[in-house]
Formats: C-alpha cells, structure tokens, sequence
C-alpha cells in the first residue's frame, strides 16, 4: 500500500499559513478548523510545518503567550516529507524514528496533501482488518476433518 492510497481516501483538502502570519492567527484557524498542523508555503514553495507541537513550545517559552511572534519563528523548516509512491510500512518507520505526527506529500516541487499518523495507523488497521475477514472466510470454508479434498484432476 502507497501513500497515495491514503491521499484517495482523505481527500487532498489542504490547510495553509504564510510564513509572516501571526502565530496566534495560526492558532487560531488550527483551533477553528480542529486541525493539528498547517503547511508554510511562501511563492508556491514548501518552507515548513506549523504543528500543535511548535505551537505550544513557543507559547510556553513566551510564559503562556503568543506575544508577537510569527509563524516562521517557530515553524519545522526542514520537515520530513515523502511523495504519493512512498509504502505506507516506510512512512510508518520514518514518523515512528523522528516523533513526526504529520507529513507533507510532495511530487517533486507541488505539495499533493499531509498525512498523519493517525491516517497511516488507520491505513494499516483498515488493512489489517481486512485480511483477517479474508482469512476467517476462508478457514470457514476449510472441508470438514474426514472430508476428502478434491483432487488435482478433478475426481
């Protein structure tokens, strides 16, 4: 399974924020729209993410206000991304190794949608799911013991 069979599924609604916003603007639509990350774009280019994660370090650090501060002071600029080909088992491992809870999906230089780990997590469930009903249908069907299996020719 591919990124891309998320991104199908999700849909490729896409939430972003310039770089020169305000943080608490930002918060403030992320709270709105109950959303846990936002994608910095500036001139049509990935620069970063805003995740609750950065929005609370900085509120923190400012004794529990926003102040002034903008978005490109707090955001991730080196964000981990993947593209829509990347398997689902290598997103997996890569958010699991650095901590990241959401991941831009880029297609060469054009962001396609985020995932999060939450998606990928209900990806491989869905999946798992699945194959356990394929499974449980196929051992209901199992002859019953002393009932002679067909044979290769058919007799």
């Amino acid at each position: 399974m591919k990124v891309t069979d998320i991104l199908r599924v999700k849909g490729n609604t896409l939430y972003t924020v310039p770089p020169d916003q305000l943080l608490a603007d930002a918060a403030r639509t992320m709270a709105e729209l109950d959303i846990g990350s936002l994608v910095v774009m500036g001139h049509g280019d990935l620069l970063g993410m805003l995740t609750f994660r950065e929005v609370i370090k900085a509120v923190v650090a400012n004794g529990g206000r926003f102040g002034e501060r903008l978005v490109r002071s707090v955001m991730d600029d080196a964000p981990l991304t993947c593209t829509p080909a990347t398997e689902i088992d290598e997103v997996r491992r890569m958010m699991l190794q650095t901590h990241a809870r959401y991941m831009p999906v880029m297609d060469k230089r054009e962001l396609m949608g985020v995932i999060s780990f939450y998606d990928v997590a209900k990806t491989v469930v869905d999946a798992q799911d699945f194959e356990n009903r394929m499974l449980k249908a196929y051992i209901r069907d199992w002859p019953a013991e002393g009932t002679p299996l067909p044979s290769a020719d058919g007799a």
